[in-house]
């Protein structure tokens, strides 16, 4: 069978992010299966209008909105495919209406609030209404989702088949806990974009928090983005300019070693899909600790397999960092915890189901 996916960005585009790990990874194991998979995204500058991006062929025209057009453009000099995958990131592809054979709409989250991050109004408002009527729009489209959350959020907005299918790590979960105890200074750790919807400067407070209270912390920021250098000065002007490293962009075994080095990951975004590297940071043997958000309040179960703060703020961070560092026990019961459930993420449990799901609806079934 042929599948084509519709995605704003591709593996290499510089703003890929975890949406595109996860992409390629179900990408993959459809080809692995011998299907013919297709990969069809924005142009950016450098970036080979096609070319096959670890075996999966990635085709690039346009950029925002005029991708869209450039899709439908290539779509009609293709042979047919069996099924369409319209990925929504804010703004769909429009496939149902011009692709003329099954489709699937794939999204990570809601952004609702996001809007209000990276807009202002009333572009921020427009934005919220596009999606809310998009989504009803696509009421009739079979939808696929990571987060429980995000399907009681599309059902509310009338879609009517919300399939979810959790996402799978690359990452092998260590064959044995190794010992690591909690103790001073509390390494911590921060695996993002550095863009203003994952709050990063919410994790740098919360060290300025510690020290104030005479805990000493240490933060590793892995990750780029536009907004590093405004984080860099914030970590200077609270005077923590060594106690917070900026790794930028690292390498997947480089940072498995830095999960593996913590003793807590943070996740403090606004909203996610799912919270990825919450668990490839389980899998090394290190919980979280998670803003009360969609998609992270699923990642990491409170008091289970890491802590949820009370609130949405580097305070609350704080508190919750202290907790695990007081009671040791309550840590190691974490870490437990977490690098168990971590196995059950594996690409090899969530693939096949993945795979079974898009081959069936691209039959027509279901």
């Amino acid at each position: 069978m042929r599948f084509l996916m519709l995605n704003w960005r591709d593996p290499l585009n510089p703003l890929a992010g975890g949406a595109e790990r996860v992409t390629e990874g179900y990408l993959s194991a459809l080809r692995e299966r011998g299907h013919d998979v297709w990969w069809f995204a924005n142009a950016f500058p450098g970036g080979a209008p096609e070319e096959t991006v670890r075996g999966l062929p990635v085709v690039r025209r346009g950029g925002k909105g005029r991708s869209i057009l450039e899709a439908r453009w290539w779509y009609r000099r293709q042979a047919r495919f069996d099924l369409v995958i319209d990925q929504h990131h804010g703004l769909p592809w429009f496939a149902p209406w011009w692709c003329g054979t099954r489709c699937v709409a794939y999204i990570h989250e809601v952004l609702g609030p996001i809007w209000d991050v990276f807009y202002r109004w009333p572009t921020s408002m427009i934005g919220r209404w596009q999606e809310r009527s998009t989504h009803w729009v696509y009421r009739n489209v079979p939808f696929w989702t990571a987060s429980a959350h995000t399907k009681a959020l599309l059902e509310a907005m009338g879609v009517r088949r919300v399939q979810i299918i959790p996402y799978g790590v690359h990452t092998q979960v260590l064959t044995e806990l190794e010992p690591k105890r909690i103790e001073l200074p509390i390494r911590l750790i921060m695996v993002s974009r550095l863009a203003p919807n994952k709050r990063v400067d919410h994790g740098i407070r919360a060290v300025a928090w510690l020290r104030d209270r005479g805990v000493e912390a240490r933060l590793t920021i892995v990750g780029s983005g536009d907004r590093e250098g405004v984080w860099r000065q914030l970590a200077a002007d609270l005077g923590l300019g060594d106690c917070v490293e900026f790794t930028g962009a690292l390498s997947e075994p480089e940072k498995d070693v830095r999960l593996r080095q913590a003793h807590l990951l943070l996740h403090t975004s606004l909203r996610e899909g799912w919270g990825l590297n919450v668990i490839e940071a389980n899998a090394m043997g290190t919980p979280a600790v998670v803003y009360p958000v969609a998609g992270l309040v699923e990642s990491t179960l409170h008091d289970q397999t890491g802590r949820v703060t009370d609130a949405e703020t580097p305070e609350a961070l704080g508190e919750s960092i202290l907790a695990c560092w007081r009671v040791p026990g309550d840590y190691e019961r974490y870490r437990r915890a977490a690098w168990e459930r971590a196995a059950t993420f594996h690409w090899s449990q969530v693939l096949p189901r993945a795979c079974d799901w898009l081959e069936a609806m691209a039959r027509g079934e279901g």
